[in-house]
């Protein structure tokens, strides 16, 4: 038996997507453990490109089972809207379910979220109501996938629900809702979805008991972490590896893998401070254009991700926060041209080398201390061992490893699913 967590080390964005897709192979379940439609894992393997947003990447294995875990918000419509997509293309989601604990993302959430981000306040979301279905968790007035199951509690629930929903609501000045429209949204989900809701502590429970073979799949990265990231410019749920073991109700102890997800730069989407960040002219030409499915853009929004330099103490952060076992280092590909690279090893606040990582008003103050490593200049995407990657690429591995305390397993070398160098 395996119990494996995939995690992202940075700010989200690393090439998760990639590798759940890849180490899914040898997995008879995989578990999205957070988060929301808010983010994508990106996926090309045999059976084309996909931009996964709720469904776990496990999905396109005969072998495996995909659940929809319990710390997960969920909005039925674009869980619809995928499995439609999925199944146009040929893919069997037969396998596919969805924890009875996880939250309901309505409507509502993402009209307040929208409305929220318009203010002086926001942090810069995707507007897709995560905030909010999170909040309503934590107030214990959101309704769950189980409450589908029993649409007579359902609507009860609506009439307690709603009058404290459309006081929000019309604070913002947006639009109230009605327990009708609501209340027959929840019927078209029950009826769509019911078949795939299943009680997930005995679901996992029992997997471990027949010694199978199970993966953890994070969204985002460790410093969008809502208490251990960049707060407030963070998400609303916790990507790091021990929030698996929490919102599954699995032991630790049963874990024996953590995989940590970084690139071999740095991106990051929306607000906050970015130690690294490249100024825009240097950015430009390595974000490409969004003709190719590796270009730097986020897969939920569509945005152009900020980009800068190997962060090295973000990535000594990931893997203590996480205890990884192994890294993979995902599009060190990019990296082929580049005569010169920049790698951040150190900062420094207030002409001080400081070694942890400071408070988010800090960050924007820090002083990155960089060493300039000679470029590869050669293709690398062909290649299938690390041994075989050229001198100065391995150069590169090696710092991380010595830096972040662990092992560089895997190197992505390019986006499809064999694109990796072990």
């Amino acid at each position: 038996m395996a119990v494996k967590i995939v995690v992202g080390g940075q700010w989200g964005d690393e090439g998760k997507g990639k590798m759940v897709d890849y180490l899914a192979q040898d997995m008879d379940i995989i578990v999205r453990y957070q988060g929301g439609d808010n983010a994508g894992h990106t996926v090309v393997n045999n059976k084309g490109e996909f931009k996964l947003h709720i469904i776990p990447c496990g999905i396109f294995y005969d072998n495996c089972e995909a659940l929809a875990g319990t710390g997960m918000v969920i909005n039925p419509d674009e869980l619809l809207n995928e499995l439609n997509e999925l199944h146009n293309k040929g893919v069997d989601t037969s396998r596919f379910f969805i924890s009875k604990k996880a939250i309901i993302l309505m409507p509502y959430h993402i009209s307040l979220d929208k409305a929220f981000e318009q203010s002086k306040s926001g942090v810069g979301s995707t507007k897709r109501g995560i905030a909010y279905a999170y909040a309503d968790r934590a107030r214990r007035i959101a309704l769950r996938m189980e409450d589908l199951l029993d649409l007579d509690y359902c609507k009860d629930r609506l009439s307690d629900i709603l009058p404290m929903v459309n006081k929000e609501l019309t604070a913002f000045g947006s639009e109230t809702v009605t327990k009708d429209e609501i209340f027959q949204k929840c019927c078209e989900w029950a009826n769509k979805l019911k078949n795939r809701i299943v009680e997930p502590i005995s679901y996992i429970h029992n997997a471990l008991r027949q010694n199978k073979n199970i993966l953890f799949e994070g969204q985002l990265g460790a410093m969008k972490d809502l208490d251990l990231g960049i707060y407030p410019n963070v998400t609303s749920s916790n990507p790091v590896a021990a929030y698996a073991c929490a919102s599954a109700g699995v032991p630790i102890s049963c874990v024996n893998n953590v995989i940590g997800v970084i690139k071999a730069f740095s991106s990051a989407v929306g607000n906050g401070p970015f130690p690294t960040e490249m100024a825009e002219n240097e950015a430009v030409d390595f974000r490409g254009t969004g003709e190719n499915v590796d270009d730097e853009f986020g897969a939920r929004t569509g945005r152009a991700r900020r980009l800068g330099w190997l962060d090295l103490p973000v990535v000594k952060y990931g893997a203590q926060i996480n205890g990884y076992t192994e890294i993979a280092v995902c599009k060190i590909d990019k990296l082929d041209t580049f005569d010169t690279i920049k790698v951040c090893v150190a900062y420094k606040l207030d002409g001080k080398e400081i070694d942890y990582i400071p408070s988010t008003k800090d960050l924007y103050k820090i002083e990155p201390v960089y060493r300039v490593l000679k470029g590869w200049k050669s293709d690398t995407t062909k290649i299938r061992k690390i041994t075989d990657l050229p001198r100065e690429a391995q150069e590169y591995l090696q710092l991380i490893e010595e830096r972040g305390g662990v092992k560089v397993k895997y190197v992505g070398v390019g986006p499809s699913r064999d694109s990796i160098a072990k």
